[in-house]
Formats: structure tokens, sequence, C-alpha cells
């Protein structure tokens, strides 16, 4: 047998090599044009390989974009501005001591703040007690100090300086009471200074009763029963336990006339406790409003007047005159120490006045709590003359319930 030569042994079909079956004649080689359509093939698959994560990538940034996530360390400010230093933090100044910063708050931080110091000065009963203050008479060795000094040199009532807030008119008296007192509130008065003296009687002092007596109405409202004191009355006994558990308002006296319930009483305004209920709010709404029919005068001629109205007797409200054996004042001071509870500085015009007759009545205080307790049940001291006072003819004095 002849061998075949080398060149036809290398193109013997393998095992693996495509066969040739009858009848299928053997395939032809690719043409050119296959082979470029399977190249533009695998240039496109490339294509899409490479796009399809630059779009995913691209969507994640424009989303980014409008819903910025805060990552350390990446700067996502425009190139542009990327060299530019970093705009200056902005400076809060500090707070200056004569700027009133309640008047940058709104009125709802206000009515928080009044809630927060109402309820931590509350007794158990939501019972608060209210004075008010202006920087006239916040100043060192002024009223405010003999005021809050009685409630440490009275019988059992420094406890109740636990329960007192004192309610400022203006920047200056805040700052003061907050140096002596615990519990303090700012009372926003806009377009009004009330950091001044205002005398008896004047435009100034008009404004501030009224303003003072629309704030009361507030607090009622909230729900809190109080005991308002002007801060020139000073106390020495505890009065709780003098005030009638049937009344809604009760009123110390200029002139008491010996029975609780007669309107022949000439109220004083600037000692009262009031409890909080329907018929003391829509009193004190009633009060508020008939500043209007009476024009020029203060609450508490007011009150002398409107005290006579039926609609008291119609919303239910009922007043009770407190006696000036316990309450008194200038006008009339209770004669009896030992019973006496507070003592007002009334029928006395203009703070050195009032300063003066009042340091003479905590003289007269201290020498009585240092008398023995033989000569105190004696009755053996008085209050001294006062100088500074005017006088009163209570018998002509109810012409203020006709005022008109």
């Amino acid at each position: 047998m002849a061998r075949s030569s080398p060149s036809q042994a290398l193109v013997r079909p393998s095992a693996t090599s495509l066969r040739h079956f009858p009848a299928h004649p053997k395939p032809s080689p690719p043409s050119l044009s296959a082979v470029a359509l399977r190249r533009a093939a695998a240039a496109l698959l490339l294509a899409a390989a490479v796009a399809l994560p630059c779009a995913v990538l691209y969507r994640a940034a424009v989303l980014g974009a409008a819903r910025p996530v805060q990552m350390m360390g990446l700067d996502r400010r425009p190139w542009w501005e990327r060299d530019q230093p970093p705009p200056p933090a902005v400076v809060v100044p500090e707070e200056d001591g004569d700027v009133d910063p309640a008047a940058a708050d709104d009125l709802d931080s206000d009515d928080i703040k009044l809630e927060q110091v109402l309820q931590e000065a509350s007794m158990d009963n939501n019972t608060v007690i209210l004075t008010t203050l202006n920087a006239a008479w916040a100043s060192s060795g002024s009223v405010i100090e003999l005021f809050i000094d009685s409630f440490r040199r009275g019988v059992r009532t420094s406890p109740l300086l636990r329960h007192l807030v004192i309610i400022t008119f203006d920047w200056k008296a805040y700052k003061r009471c907050m140096e002596i007192h615990t519990y303090c509130f700012a009372l926003v008065t806009e377009d009004m200074d009330f950091s001044q003296e205002k005398r008896f009687q004047t435009a100034g002092y008009l404004d501030m009763m009224w303003k003072r007596l629309d704030f009361l109405r507030l607090v009622l409202e909230k729900g809190y029963s109080f005991v308002f004191s002007d801060a020139d009355i000073m106390w020495f006994r505890n009065p709780f336990p003098h005030f009638y558990p049937d009344g809604d308002f009760q009123i110390a006296c200029d002139h008491y006339v010996g029975n609780a319930t007669d309107l022949g009483n000439i109220a004083n305004g600037g000692f009262n406790y009031v409890r909080s209920n329907n018929q003391s709010i829509e009193f004190y709404k009633f009060w508020y409003s008939s500043r209007l029919r009476y024009p020029g005068h203060h609450d508490q001629d007011v009150f002398n007047a409107i005290k006579h109205d039926p609609y008291i007797t119609d919303i239910g409200l009922k007043i009770k005159f407190l006696s000036t054996t316990y309450f008194g004042g200038i006008c009339e001071p209770s004669r009896d120490l030992n019973k006496v509870c507070t003592m007002h500085a009334n029928c006395c015009i203009g703070l050195q006045s009032k300063l003066h007759d009042l340091r003479i009545i905590m003289e007269d205080w201290g020498n009585y709590m240092s008398m023995p307790p033989s000569l105190k049940r004696f009755g053996a001291l008085a209050w001294r003359e006062k100088r500074d006072y005017r006088i009163i003819n209570f018998a002509k004095f109810d012409a203020f319930s006709n005022i008109s």
C-alpha cells in the first residue's frame, strides 16, 4: 500500500472535526460581509456595556442633586465655587442690657413662658400670688425690696414666697426681679413705656392699671386662682385663713363698713383674692370693657361704679369685701397688730412718700415682733402716725359709685 504524503496526513479529519455526511455539501468559507457584520455587533455590545453603567451613575447624580445626602468629606458645591472661602458664620450678638428681648419673641412663646412660671409657682389648688413691678419701684432700696422683706419678717409668711410671681412691665424691672426672686414674668407692653414712675391718675398710670387688669383676666382663663397684691403692701401674716370659702371675688377696702357683702364698702383694687371660674372670668371681661364707659378713671374707681350693675347678679358673681381689721392700710389701718395680715400704703401719693411711710410701718412691725408675748397680748403698740398721706371723707367717697 502506498503511504500518504505528509500534506495529506495534515488534512485528515479528526474525531472532533466537522463530519461531512452524504447529501450535504461542504460549507464554503465565510464571506467578507459576514465578518464585518460580526465585528459591528461586537462593537455595539462593547459600547452598550460601557454606556449602561454611565447612565446609572448619571441618574444617581441627578437624583442626588434633587435630594442631597450629606456625606463626610464630599464637597457638593459647583466647581467654580470650590476655590472660594466659605461664608462667615452668623454671629448672634449678646443681649444688650437696655434692650427688651421679649420684643423679639412671638405671642405663642410668651404664652408658653407664662404657663410654665404659673405652673411652677402654683400651690396644690392652682393658686398663685401675683404682684407687678416697673423700673421705678425696682431699684435698690425701693418698694420691691420692702415687699419681699415683709414676707421674710412676717408670721409664717416666708413660705408664701415660693408661690409669688412678679410680673414686670419693662426689661430693667425684669432683670432686677431675676436678681432677687425666683419667679418672674416679663409682660410685653408694645408702644408703651411703663419703666418710669406713674403718678396717680396720670395717663400712664391709667394705661398701666388697665394693662394689669387684662393680664389678670388671662391668668384666670388659664385656670389659676390668685391673690393679687400691690408691691406697696406689706405682708405680716398668712391671709388665706381669712378669705371667705364662698366668695368668687374678694377685695380689700379703703373703708370697710362692717359687712362683707355690703356694696357700700369702698373697695381698693390693690389687694384681692379671685377664684378661677366662669363667673370671675366673665366679670373681668365686663370690668375691663367698662373702662370705655368711664374714660379717665382707673380700675378701682370703675369697680366701685359697676359693683351695683345688675349684670353682676346675672352672671352669679359672689363679691366679698375684706375687713380692714386684717387687711388694713394708711387710709384705714388695722388697730390690732395681733390680727393684721397686710398693711397697704394707700392714701399716699408718690414714690418717696410711699417709701417714707412703708419704712415706718416696717419699723413698727419690727418693734412689735421684738416685744415679749405678754405685752403683745395687751396690744401695747400701735402704728405710728404717718406723714405723707391724704385725708379722705369716706362719708362722701361713695360718689365714685355714680361716676359718669
